[in-house]
């Protein structure tokens, strides 16, 4: 009996020993073809779309043709913003306010004066049309874009195409300075010649020299399918993207949309949405325990503390979103009719979305990292185009629809994250795996904030080709 009770258990340990190998690789087999069936089944239907003056033509009969486009300007033009410029009308601001208030009046006064009597639109829009420019009608309304190849490409090397999407209150001007590194690498001491990009910035419809459209309801998603249109329209069956800010979202939503298509996606911005209950309670865990969450050190450091930089800070940036996302028209037709308003509203948020330490400095620290040519060019692009009121309610048409749907579709194309220091918000790895499930390169970046391209060109240049030379490698 006692031979027996032996056997037996050592019987049962064996059939253990093969049994739950076997239903493990069963589950296991289960569990991984439901998410690869998963990752097929779930994509966001591309659909069509419609957003011209009228009613849409029949099928073969829109225009398809790429046409090259000049940026342009006249001495009316230029007249009538310098009278707007001389009818000025300051408002002294309190006493200490620097830019806890908004802009502040003072320094405003400085900027307007060398807004009339030193910058040179002329010499800005030839600087404008030192690359390519575009029009093709997608969908009803005319796409502005630029489209910059390398003029030297050494033997053997191929080259990849590189889609770069801005936000608000940018413009396709933010690339300007990382341009030259991504398509001539080598000339600029960054050492990358295996990688080569010929770049494509597009202007999303409603900003800048791309028409706004005519219907109602024109969102992310729709923005999304005509750049897919736009990239097919030039050639590329495969490409990567980039985006920060609305180019963030939109580049996602293409993700989501054609992955075949996408062969990586690079953000310098993640949008968490939703998580409610369950992020607030591993963000108060984080504080103390932030290993157990899944934060690192540098995770903790730009969390915490929570309440100040995750709410406050961010409600303090935030009041111009609910103006857009509600009734944009109204502060829009203001803005668009003086070129000192539109330059307050705009210049503002280059301020404190570089820097936050930047809300105490009388200059709100501007000159510090951009030139003031740099910023009247781009505010110069609403103000020529009349894109302001058309640019604020992208905010309307998009936060009037579930946001969810946006997390509801997970991204499987390989992605890279520039995690920049002073970034509105952070997005810690393991809260943006919940939707990017395929992070090959994850960066804290050691400076800047959120126009990345325009303030660290050579950082997000370098952060992009390594994520690529990775995503080739796979």
């Amino acid at each position: 009996e006692s031979i027996m009770s032996q056997i037996r258990p050592f019987d049962y340990s064996q059939k253990n020993a093969v049994l739950v190998p076997v239903a493990a690789l069963g589950v296991g087999g289960m569990l991984l073809y439901w998410l690869r069936s998963g990752r097929k089944i779930k994509t966001i239907d591309m659909g069509d779309g419609w957003w011209g003056a009228g009613e849409k033509p029949p099928k073969g009969k829109e225009d398809t043709s790429i046409r090259p486009f000049k940026i342009e300007t006249s001495d009316k033009e230029i007249e009538d913003l310098h009278q707007r410029l001389d009818r000025f009308r300051f408002t002294p601001h309190v006493e200490g306010a620097a830019f806890h208030y908004g802009f502040n009046s003072s320094y405003l006064r400085k900027v307007v004066a060398y807004w009339r009597n030193q910058f040179d639109w002329r010499k800005q829009v030839e600087v404008l049309n030192k690359y390519p420019h575009f029009h093709t009608t997608i969908e009803g309304i005319d796409i502005h874009f630029i489209h910059v190849k390398p003029s030297y490409i050494p033997h053997g090397q191929a080259v990849r195409p590189l889609l770069m999407v801005h936000g608000w209150p940018g413009s396709f001007y933010e690339f300007y300075k990382i341009i030259p590194l991504l398509t001539e690498p080598a000339k600029h001491g960054l050492n990358e010649g295996d990688v080569v990009f010929e770049v494509i910035c597009p202007s999303i419809p409603g900003y800048g020299f791309s028409e706004a459209s005519h219907q109602k309801g024109f969102d992310s998603i729709a923005t999304a399918r005509i750049f897919h249109k736009l990239m097919n329209r030039l050639g590329f069956k495969e490409y990567y993207i980039q985006g920060g800010d609305w180019g963030s979202r939109i580049t996602t939503n293409m993700a989501q949309m054609l992955p075949q298509s996408v062969k990586g996606l690079h953000l310098n911005l993640v949008f968490i949405t939703g998580q409610g209950l369950g992020k607030m309670i591993r963000a108060m865990l984080g504080a103390y325990v932030p290993w157990l969450v899944g934060f690192t050190r540098e995770d903790a450091q730009r969390l915490y503390p929570f309440m100040q930089k995750n709410i406050f800070d961010v409600l303090r940036e935030s009041g111009y979103l609910h103006i857009q996302a509600t009734k944009p028209d109204t502060a829009g037709c203001g803005l668009n009719d003086s070129p000192v308003g539109l330059a307050a509203y705009i210049m503002e948020k280059f301020s404190t979305w570089t820097d936050k330490s930047f809300l105490h400095k009388d200059d709100g620290g501007l000159e510090s990292k951009y030139s003031l040519d740099e910023l009247l060019t781009n505010v110069m692009i609403y103000w020529v185009t009349s894109s302001i009121v058309s640019s604020m309610r992208y905010y309307k048409e998009n936060f009037s629809k579930d946001p969810r749907i946006h997390d509801r579709v997970a991204v499987y194309v390989p992605t890279g994250i520039a995690a920049f220091p002073q970034e509105i918000v952070h997005a810690p790895r393991v809260w943006a795996k919940r939707v990017y499930k395929n992070i090959v390169t994850y960066t804290y970046m050691p400076r800047g904030g959120h126009f990345a391209a325009f303030e660290e060109p050579k950082l997000l240049a370098q952060d992009i080709m390594q994520f690529v030379r990775k995503v080739e490698q796979l």
